[in-house]
């Protein structure tokens, strides 16, 4: 298996915000011709490293899955988006390989036919829901405390929200010391375990998806530095 995914994050000066956000609906047909490229999201992101609500409007996030790793690097080299991103004010793009997972994104498996990774370092964690209208005021009250409980978990390194539309179809993106450190926030951090727990209850999602990547080959900066460079 040859397939990779690869995650972009990209913010332009504050002045070119309107056109930042026009991108996301004029890039998707550019992006939908794009050779290898099997499945990709254009994404909206929070506010900082804050996964509950907010919004960055200068800073967007593509996901992305490609046939084969050639497909990216033939992309990255000369496609017109990409060529866009490196005069953007600050851009950061990573490599990812599969430690599995489960569920889907908008009717779609992106882990299928990925390569496998190695869990032996860093990891990346993409979660991500469309939450019912039924539930949205439940979701969005308990995000504060679970955004809490993210920023002191030992082992985090970075975190940021992402989405396909401010309200309902919400992700996150977030990078690990180790899988195990992953592990401790999901399974021991008591307000999250309760929104899990919620979540299956009260039936709040329409869709879901958790999966578990291998970070590499990561280039650029976010925030002013690259959160894998000599880990």
């Amino acid at each position: 298996m040859t397939r990779i995914a690869s995650f972009h994050l990209i913010r332009e000066p504050v002045w070119k915000t309107p056109l930042a956000l026009a991108r996301l609906g004029v890039d998707r047909p550019r992006l939908a011709r794009v050779g290898g490229l099997r499945f990709w999201r254009a994404l909206g992101t929070g506010s900082g490293d804050d996964t509950s609500a907010g919004a960055d409007l200068a800073r967007t996030a593509l996901f992305a899955v490609w046939e084969h790793e050639q497909d990216l690097e033939a992309f990255l080299a000369s496609h017109r988006i990409a060529r866009r991103w490196e005069h953007a004010a600050e851009s950061w793009h990573v490599r990812l390989r599969s430690l599995g997972g489960h569920g889907t994104w908008r009717g779609v498996d992106p882990l299928a036919g990925l390569a496998p990774g190695s869990a032996d370092g860093p990891v990346a964690i993409i979660t991500r829901a469309d939450v019912k209208r039924s539930a949205w005021k439940a979701f969005t009250a308990a995000g504060g405390a679970v955004d809490d409980e993210l920023h002191r978990s030992e082992g985090l390194i970075d975190v940021v929200g992402v989405g396909e539309a401010p309200v309902g179809r919400l992700a996150t993106f977030s990078l690990w010391e180790s899988l195990d450190a992953a592990r401790t926030f999901a399974y021991s951090m008591p307000d999250h375990v309760e929104v899990v727990r919620r979540t299956r209850e009260e039936d709040w999602y329409g869709e879901e998806m958790f999966a578990r990547f291998e970070p590499y080959g990561s280039t650029g900066t976010w925030d002013g530095r690259d959160p894998l460079a000599r880990r």
